[in-house]
């Protein structure tokens, strides 16, 4: 069982930047895909961002790329969502997901993942 504690949320304003972090346990952090989801209220668990296991490949979706960057630290079992030009749009709960068998093909569908953390509130001001 693979437990997932995200932390970095808050409140910033529109142009700012945060880093979320996504802490690891019980697993063999390494051998899974991770990404981050978000949440908006009233709204469906939307991707943003994927890495493979061992942080080869990277995949992000079309509203934040290059924007945001998401990179993990084995040795710290520890993946991460940076940031940067946020709009009042990334207003969102944000979910870090683990799925444990990693593969080539990123996935992006909710359903594909077996772990999830609790979210972490980001509030983008206007």
């Amino acid at each position: 069982q693979v437990q997932l504690v995200e932390s970095g949320g808050g409140l910033v304003q529109a142009g700012g930047s945060l880093r979320l972090s996504c802490a690891a346990s019980g697993g063999t952090f390494s051998r899974y895909a991770m990404a981050w989801f978000r949440q908006a209220s009233g709204k469906e668990r939307e991707f943003v961002a994927a890495i493979r296991g061992s942080g080869s490949r990277i995949y992000y979706a079309d509203s934040v790329k290059g924007r945001f960057s998401i990179s993990r630290d084995n040795a710290k079992n520890t993946v991460y969502l940076q940031m940067n030009s946020l709009k009042p749009e990334d207003t969102a709960v944000y979910f870090c997901a683990a799925l444990q068998f990693d593969s080539y093909y990123l996935k992006v569908r909710t359903d594909d993942y077996d772990y999830w953390g609790q979210g972490t509130q980001v509030t983008v001001s206007s």
